[in-house]
């Protein structure tokens, strides 16, 4: 398949930073904490570079916003926005949960994504259409995917995640009616529950507590495969978004409504 010059490189980066990633896992890691207490280590730094280098090779007037390097030129016309390691506490404690989440925005809309979880063995690309590229892509190891037709929340299957913030306040009484009504709850947390949606196995993704670079990459994803990408009040993204409801498309406005946020 020819994949757009955007697309291509995302692609050919994240396949360079998982080989960074292999190399490093359940390798013996020096963890140090940011910040926010948030853990990174030595892969995750490379891996990032190797990723900045090869975007910046092919697309040196683009903007960059990492988790580890730094941001430049956000001003750009084009974005780069990347998570070289989403889940750094999962490839510390060595279970596959963890991804590299490289998405591209111009102007303020998102417009390429891919996540790619290497020792999961599952990469997915999405694009939607723009100056570039008159088509929609949505793949998931190669394999063209979609979101399910299903269209009510009793025959739903919901996935909830980092749901902290959601827990401490008033929405929580609502978010507990809304499962209480579906097929199945469960809880795929990270790049999982959107591949999941974005492939038609599940039907709605709650989150909160996130950030832009978690979630960049997916919401391309999940729009690509006929999904629709919000947060969880249902604003646009952008990037100062912290909170996410996914779904098929089908049932987006009955659960917003639910939830009455």
């Amino acid at each position: 398949m020819a994949y757009s010059p955007f697309l291509a490189a995302a692609l050919d980066a994240a396949r360079a930073a998982a080989e960074v990633i292999r190399r490093y896992y359940r390798g013996d890691l020096e963890v140090t904490l940011k910040p926010d207490e948030s853990p990174v280590t030595r892969a995750d730094v490379e891996a990032e570079q190797v990723i900045r280098d090869l975007l910046r090779a092919r697309f040196p007037d683009h903007g960059f916003y990492g988790e580890e390097t730094g941001r430049e030129a956000l001003e750009a016309e084009y974005l780069w926005l990347v998570d070289p390691i989403d889940g750094t506490k999962a490839f510390v404690r060595e279970y596959p949960f963890f991804s590299t989440q490289i998405a591209l925005m111009h102007r303020g809309r998102l417009i390429v994504g891919v996540s790619s979880a290497p020792l999961y063995d599952e990469l997915a690309c999405g694009e939607l259409p723009h100056e570039g590229a008159s088509e929609t892509t949505a793949l998931l190891n190669d394999r063209p995917i979609r979101v399910s037709d299903i269209d009510s929340i009793e025959r739903s299957a919901i996935s909830g995640g980092n749901l902290k913030t959601l827990a401490k306040g008033p929405s929580w009484e609502r978010y507990g009616r809304l499962v209480a009504r579906a097929d199945r709850i469960r809880g795929y947390g990270d790049f999982l529950h959107y591949h999941l949606l974005a492939s038609g196995k599940l039907e709605v993704v709650i989150e909160s507590d996130v950030n832009i670079l978690d979630i960049a990459a997916l919401a391309v994803i999940v729009q690509a495969a006929g999904g629709r990408f919000t947060d969880i009040g249902g604003n646009p993204i952008g990037l100062h978004t912290t909170s996410v409801l996914a779904t098929n498309g089908k049932l987006h406005s009955e659960v917003l409504s639910v939830l009455e946020l």
